[in-house]
């Protein structure tokens, strides 16, 4: 008996605060009065390529591909 009427409760006050959160003044009429500014411009992205060209179209992502990439960047003994 006690643990519903505790539950009764506790929904009780869940709705009243619902409802009283809903009846206060909106967040939109807060920010009528606040004056923008544009944001400025992005710089431009580093290079980092080191100016090399980049390829036309990327290779597939596997691993015999990205084996033979690595064996490419090893030095050759």
């Amino acid at each position: 008996m006690k643990k519903s009427l505790f539950l009764v409760g506790l929904l009780a006050v869940a709705l009243s605060s619902l409802t009283l959160t809903a009846c206060g003044p909106s967040a939109g009429e807060a920010d009528e009065d606040v004056a923008t500014a544009p944001l400025p411009a992005l710089p431009p992205a580093p290079d980092t390529t080191k100016g090399a060209k980049q390829p036309a179209a990327y290779r597939e992502l596997t691993a015999p591909n990205a084996t033979e990439d690595v064996k490419k960047m090893q030095p050759q003994m």
